[in-house]
């Protein structure tokens, strides 16, 4: 069936009606990377469109989903078979020059709902500059899981987790559980003892950030116990996530 929200489904007399209504436009982004042993490279795009699909599905012809953008920042975890990476400056200027093409057709409210931690910095930065080089244009930008720390809090994590953990695992096996291998599943780091001392000083909050590759975390790029995940867990982080890009989507005013 047809989704109406989709941008790449309407046709040019429909986009400029989507236009005219003053609809936000929220374009998915993902990553292709190592996921572990037991989930499919793709996993932060899929989580990233699954919520975009939810979120358009509780704001009727409010929303305009945009093209996703499918490869992100992963330099960290090119140490693992299959990762592809963008340069910071290559995923800059995708997300801007999407921006600025649907910009000239007269949109002004964009979000990026990114499933993949590594694209964050890079957004920032593209939203900074918009405001100099299209000041009329707001980017707004979402990451997926840390808007749910209750939920993920609940599933009392591992003291280590992470990517391809426990809460990352359980939006799959709600969104895409054709994705999740179960059976390959297996913990990475789940306590700090585990880490080298250059690593535990990298974790550490409220300090200068150090960025360090992937494998020097974990050997099997897993930080967490993804086997302790379930969908009823996956269920109600998603949800709490939807909930509140929605509940921003509704508050935030016209350009």
């Amino acid at each position: 069936m047809s989704a109406p929200y989709l941008l790449a489904e309407m046709t040019t007399a429909e986009a400029a009606d989507a236009v005219a209504r003053g609809t936000v436009v929220v374009i998915p982004a993902g990553a292709l990377e190592q996921h572990g042993p037991g989930m499919a490279l793709g996993t932060d795009l899929v989580r990233a469109e699954g919520v975009v699909a939810q979120v358009a599905a509780n704001l009727p012809g409010q929303v305009v989903v945009g093209p996703s953008i499918p490869v992100g920042v992963s330099p960290h975890h090119m140490a693992f078979a299959g990762t592809v990476t963008l340069t910071t400056t290559t995923f800059a200027a995708v997300v801007r020059e999407y921006v600025t093409s649907l910009h000239r057709h007269g949109w002004t409210r964009f979000l990026v709902v990114t499933g993949h931690g590594g694209n964050n910095a890079t957004l920032t930065t593209v939203a900074q500059d918009l405001l100099v080089s299209h000041p009329g244009v707001q980017l707004a930008w979402s990451p997926l899981t840390s808007l749910a720390g209750d939920a993920v809090a609940a599933m009392e994590p591992s003291a280590v987790h992470g990517h391809s953990g426990e809460a990352e695992t359980a939006q799959m096996l709600h969104l895409a559980p054709h994705l999740v291998h179960t059976d390959r599943l297996e913990p990475g780091t789940t306590t700090p003892d585990q880490l080298d001392d250059v690593s535990r000083t990298a974790r550490r909050h409220a300090q200068p950030a150090l960025t360090l590759p992937y494998d020097r975390l974990s050997p099997n790029g897993v930080l967490g116990d993804p086997r302790r995940a379930t969908a009823e867990d996956g269920a109600a982080i998603v949800k709490a996530i939807v909930d509140r890009i929605t509940t921003f989507l509704t508050e935030w005013p016209p350009a």
